[in-house]
């Protein structure tokens, strides 16, 4: 025999049949006050290496035979899909840092951040749609400046680093 609802509980599934609740997603619904663009910046990194790993695939010809065909568009197919999802990941995290961190006082004093955010969303996308790897380089160059605002909005000054990554390039950390 089942418990006995309260007059609450009622309630609360009647107006859940009526406006069924709608499930949200969020970095942090603390919010934790925890961000870092390191992520971002690690992600527009392997977007490079992806770009330069299939600039290094050497195109089946008439005389290729179909398991090295295959074996080509197997580690296409593998660049692609890694290249595209670190992509998206670039977005999202500076999405939530932007959308969590950056408050009205912030984008005072850094006016460049809602352009710079949108030019990476639009960068990102554009890595996404080819293989380009100067697009690539821009899309780190990019992530990069929106993580020397976010450490200056935080305080900090920031160095570069050498990534110490295959593809190269630098890391923006604080000082």
């Amino acid at each position: 025999m089942a418990a006995k609802s309260s007059p609450r509980e009622w309630i609360d599934r009647l107006v859940d049949a009526v406006h069924p609740p709608r499930t949200v997603y969020a970095h942090c619904d603390i919010p934790c006050g925890i961000y870092d663009p390191h992520e971002a910046q690690i992600a527009a990194l392997t977007v490079i290496r992806m770009d330069q790993l299939i600039g290094e695939l050497v195109p089946p010809t008439a005389d290729t035979k179909p398991e090295e065909r295959k074996e080509t568009f197997a580690k296409l197919a593998r660049y692609t899909a890694v290249k595209e999802a670190h992509s998206e990941r670039v977005k999202s995290e500076v999405r939530v840092i932007w959308g969590d961190f950056f408050t009205p006082d912030h984008a005072a004093k850094f006016p460049q951040v809602h352009e710079l955010v949108w030019k990476i969303m639009k960068q990102a996308s554009k890595t996404r749609q080819g293989t380009n790897l100067t697009d690539a380089q821009e899309l780190l160059k990019q992530v990069q400046e929106f993580a020397e605002l976010f450490w200056q909005a935080k305080g900090a000054k920031t160095r570069r680093v050498p990534s110490m990554q295959k593809p190269g390039g630098e890391l923006v950390l604080p000082a």
